[in-house]
């Protein structure tokens, strides 16, 4: 049974240093905005948050004209505000300083449409944003990468200022064999799965197909990640903690090698076009088959067996893999054949 090895190291999570402008054609009404080093809001003041609630209708994916552009909130005369203004910032935990890059906001209307979906009112991308809306009730959609947060929040014709804590984290994936010896990183795919189960007992997936050197941000929690060395048997798996505010460098170190297969006549001779391959386990399994002269798969650590069919005939090898060894594998005809007759007679 393959058993995951994992590094995991947890560093300081390093934010964005270039901070995104939010252009406003009107200037806001007099409101202080949030003091990035101020504790965070008291927890009946914050936004409502939705994940904690049944899920909600389907989001909506166009942008609809449901808030109107921006311009003055003075009505005419001076009199009152037409809309509210809403000021929204993030941090990854209660005691990070704000986030200056990397947030996706999305304010959806909080009613459904004929379709039975939300509408996408407005969206900012960059660190703190600030939205122009009429009154009423919305949701806050946040993304940090993969790290998400939905919350309601009520508006009147007011100046409201919400400062949300993610609890996000993230993770560096790397890749190595055991014992030091070099893999092909072009080889080496991650996919990160959810720890809970659905009814048909499968994993929710998070992300797929992230290459080693990846960062990805995720909201603070555990995850089930597969890491793949070619496409055939070589997986680990191993549960990898996610950490607020910290980077988590992890490695998974395979064991499995590159192994190209060849028929011949003799060792050390031309490979034989037009042959069918099937790789068999120790158990007698198929674990990959393929058509050519020259296969190449990548291969878990073990004993198999090369069956190769060439013009009515059938030739068989047995072979290990060794961690990190990439090599060619003969299958020589003539020996084989001997072998096989051998065999026969004995039957």
């Amino acid at each position: 049974m393959l058993r995951a090895f994992l590094i995991a190291v947890p560093v300081i999570m390093f934010q964005g240093v270039a901070s995104v402008a939010q252009t406003v054609e009107a200037p806001m009404p007099p409101a202080a905005k949030p003091d990035p080093n101020a504790p965070s809001v008291p927890r009946e003041d914050q936004i409502i948050n939705l994940l904690d609630r049944e899920p909600e209708p389907l989001f909506s994916d166009v942008e609809t004209s449901y808030a109107p552009t921006l311009r003055s909130l003075a009505a005419p005369g001076g009199e009152g505000l037409d809309q509210g203004a809403l000021y929204l910032m993030a941090k990854l935990t209660q005691d990070s300083q704000p986030l200056d890059d990397g947030l996706v906001w999305r304010i959806y209307s909080d009613t459904t449409n004929a379709n039975g979906r939300l509408e996408l009112v407005a969206t900012s991308m960059g660190g703190d944003a600030e939205f122009r809306l009429d009154p009423g009730s919305y949701l806050v959609h946040t993304a940090f990468g993969y790290a998400q947060s939905t919350n309601r929040v009520v508006l009147g014709k007011e100046v409201q200022s919400k400062m949300l804590t993610l609890n996000a984290g993230g993770i560096k994936f790397g890749a190595a064999m055991k014992d030091g010896e070099t893999i092909d990183q072009e080889q080496v795919t991650f996919d990160v799965y959810g720890m809970s189960f659905d009814e048909r007992g499968e994993r929710y997936k998070v992300v797929e197909n992230i290459k080693p050197g990846s960062i990805i941000r995720l909201g603070a929690d555990t995850y089930h990640v597969v890491s793949r060395y070619g496409n055939v048997n070589a997986v680990i798996r191993a549960d990898i903690q996610v950490l607020p505010g910290k980077l988590t460098e992890a490695t998974i170190l395979h064991k499995a090698a590159d192994i190209t297969l060849k028929l011949v006549n003799e060792r050390g001779g031309e490979a034989i076009a037009n042959t069918t391959w099937s790789v068999l386990s120790a158990g007698g399994h198929v674990v990959v088959e393929a058509t050519g002269a020259f296969p190449d798969f990548v291969l878990a650590e073990g004993e198999y067996e090369a069956l190769a069919r060439n013009n009515g005939r059938t030739y068989l090898h047995t072979f290990e893999v060794a961690p990190g060894q990439d090599r060619e594998v003969e299958v020589v005809t003539s020996i084989s054949e001997l072998a096989t007759q051998g065999t026969s007679s004995a039957n």
